[in-house]
């Protein structure tokens, strides 16, 4: 195992700079080289182009029929045409900036190339020529993700070497019954198919065990780290006052849910429990988290501690203390709100009474997380839209107290097989039912020649007291895009519709200016709000009643359903209207389902069947794992193996001791992060 675990310096040909261009990928030990496995495969079998499909890549072999011709254009770039004859058919063949190979060609000799067929000019692209022994092995060669620094050629030769002398040291990640269950292959066997295939059969059988071990050792160390947090016995029991708590519930005008009465008894356990809380609370837009999350904080607050809410945007924090503070305020607690927007000498001050436990209730945005914030004794932490901050924002105002219990809260409904994989370390709750009475927001898809249509349902709308949400891709005209903008509907929308009060809403407003508004909109001094997504998440106001969304294929499926959401939160019946011109299949899907249904689970299963899970997730900030070979939506069933095989693991030998070398694997990876 020590071999393994030795620098890459220790391979024959690795230098300093070799090592560092290594390091860069990702590549520090030999184990590291053994395991970082092929993109893909070029076939290098030979064909004849009239057995070749238009654009397949393919290997000639034929004779020179002339001498090459380079040409030079632009900065660097050149153009080498040769011609090679192939069963009496003489046939061009192109390489782009490869210079170096003109001398490579001589008239009357045969010659292997590789490259992509051009059926309509019966011509190839070339892409690299080839020696006689390149097909004499293997038909098959791995082509592996580089950088500037190291080619290729050297990264082949060093796997090479690595596979050679070390792969039949690799520890094996499964025991016999599981890889037979399961029809897995051996450690080597998966190192040596991966890199260097025999045939299609073999690289797919690598390839199917490859990436089993890599779900299943995801799931080991999700498992690994939730066992740790069930150990810590130093996290904060909060023995809140039931009495107070249900007292607190019956000044809410509605009753809550089976739903969430059931993961609320799930939130209060935990945080009664010695053992810091970790736990998901994921629910549709409009399912009541919100309502959830008050009664933790409350409960945290009569068991004496301090509760902090952290959201993604100012407009939402600042309607978060507008909607939570008079409830708190009936039961003498006191509550602040934390933003970027307060003056030097307000934050000073707010900050001092945090630190003192003057506040009970601390709402805010990052704000909530920076190093000058203390607090006196942080009980509950609450982060709504959790996956739009990044794991290092929501680590930091965890540490903000003494192992304080954190609930983490999303609107974006996410398949409960995914969820366990990119949960999979947390509890999981779901809000799965919607509050009685709320009726489904009927949705329609217009193309742009209905807009007399949508403005004459305007009017009518309007004139029954409703107040409209406009929603736009832009803020202002583009000219990379063609695309309504906020600016220019506004504008519009003020001349059509004069005798009603029109406002404008965009991210980069001064902070008061956009609260005036909200403010406005939320006390129905405003009858149409035309704004970009800024008001996507948690805008709640009870009488709006259409959403109107202007170049509706432009924005995902989660990404309408939550701009939906900010409609039908009031007992009447709500619209949302999606205006487009789709010019593609996966758009013109996207927006006929949203007609279909108002289930944000159905919508987000839809969405990774239409984006795949990284669009559904949004960018790396997420702490979303970046898998390298395995994906979560088409190996679903795989996943859910691995998941499933883990958990009987760790409950039948939790310290691992029949399993050593899953251990000594966990072990190592102790550091590094699960993003």
């Amino acid at each position: 195992m020590s071999d393994l675990f030795k620098s890459v310096s220790y391979l024959s040909g690795v230098g300093i700079k070799t090592q560092q261009a290594l390091a860069d990928l990702g590549i520090v030990t030999i184990q590291d080289l053994l395991y970082y496995f092929p993109l893909r495969y070029e076939d290098l079998l030979l064909k004849s182009v009239n057995e070749a499909h238009d654009q397949e890549k393919i290997v000639i072999a034929g004779v020179v029929a002339s001498n090459p011709v380079l040409r030079r254009f632009g900065y660097k770039k050149t153009l080498l045409i040769v011609r090679l004859l192939l069963d009496n058919e003489t046939i061009p063949v192109t390489f782009f900036n490869q210079p170096w190979l003109q001398d490579k060609f001589i008239v009357g000799q045969e010659t292997l190339v590789y490259g992509r067929w051009n059926e309509a000019k019966r011509s190839l692209v070339g892409m690299k020529i080839l020696s006689a022994t390149a097909l004499t092995k293997t038909s098959l060669e791995a082509v592996y993700p580089t950088n500037k620094k190291i080619h290729q050629k050297t990264l082949i030769k060093l796997i090479k070497q690595a596979v050679t002398k070390y792969a039949d040291q690799a520890l094996e990640t499964f025991d016999d019954p599981l890889r037979q269950k399961y029809h897995l292959l051996k450690e080597a066997q998966i190192i040596r198919g991966m890199h260097f295939p025999q045939n299609i059969a073999e690289a797919k059988a690598a390839r199917r065990s490859a990436k089993f071990r890599e779900l299943f050792l995801y799931q080991a160390r999700l498992a690994q780290l939730k066992q740790k947090n069930a150990q810590q016995t130093n996290g904060i029991s909060e023995l809140y006052n039931q009495a107070y708590v249900q007292q607190f519930i019956q000044q809410f005008d509605f009753t809550l849910t089976t739903a969430q009465k059931r993961v609320l008894k799930e939130i209060l356990d935990d945080m009664k429990a010695k053992s810091t809380m970790n736990r998901l609370l994921q629910g549709d837009v409009g399912s009541g988290k919100t309502a959830v999350a008050a009664i933790a904080m409350f409960a945290a607050v009569t068991a004496g501690f301090q509760a902090a809410l952290m959201v993604p945007t100012e407009i939402l924090a600042r309607q978060h203390y507008l909607k939570l503070k008079p409830l708190f305020d009936s039961f003498q607690l006191t509550t602040t709100l934390l933003t970027s927007s307060l003056t030097p000498l307000q934050r000073r001050q707010e900050l001092s009474k945090i630190s003192q436990g003057r506040y009970n209730i601390i709402i805010g945005t990052q704000a909530l997380f920076q190093a000058d914030v203390l607090y006196q004794h942080l009980g509950l932490v609450v982060i709504d839209e959790q996956h739009r901050f990044g794991v290092e924002q929501r680590r930091a105002l965890r540490q903000k107290g003494q192992q304080p219990d954190v609930l983490l809260m999303t609107a974006t409904p996410i398949p409960r097989t995914l969820a366990i994989t990119y949960y999979g370390e947390m509890d999981l709750s779901v809000i799965d039912e919607l509050p009685a009475g709320r009726k489904d927001v009927a949705t329609y898809w217009l193309r742009f020649n209905k807009l007399d249509q949508v403005r004459h349902f305007l009017q009518i709308q309007l004139s029954k007291n409703a107040q409209v949400f406009v929603v736009t891709p832009l803020i202002s005209e583009s000219d990379k895009m063609n695309l309504y903008n906020a600016e220019d509907i506004y504008q519009h929308l003020q001349k059509e519709f004069s005798n009603y009060r029109i406002a404008l809403l965009y991210g980069q407003m001064d902070s008061e200016e956009k609260q005036t508004i909200m403010q406005d909109f939320q006390n129905q001094k405003i009858d149409i709000l035309v704004a970009t997504t800024v008001v996507e998440v948690g805008v709640d106001i009870p009488n709006a009643r259409v959403m109107i969304v202007y170049n509706a294929d432009h924005f995902g499926l989660s990404q309408l359903h939550q701009l939906r959401g900010r409609v039908g939160r009031g007992q009447q019946q709500s619209y949302c209207i999606l205006l487009a011109d789709p010019h593609n299949k996966t758009a013109i899907e996207r927006l006929r389902v949203m007609t279909q249904t108002n289930d944000g689970f159905q919508l987000a299963q839809k969405d990774l069947q239409l984006r795949g899970a990284g669009d559904l997730f949004g960018s790396k900030q997420s702490g979303m794992p970046n898998f390298k070979l395995a994906d979560p939506l088409a190996d679903e069933q795989m996943l859910f193996w691995a998941h499933q095989e883990v958990q009987q693991l760790f409950a039948a030998d939790p310290q691992l001791k029949k399993h050593y070398p899953l251990k000594m694997y966990l072990k190592s990876q102790s550091q590094t992060s699960l993003d």
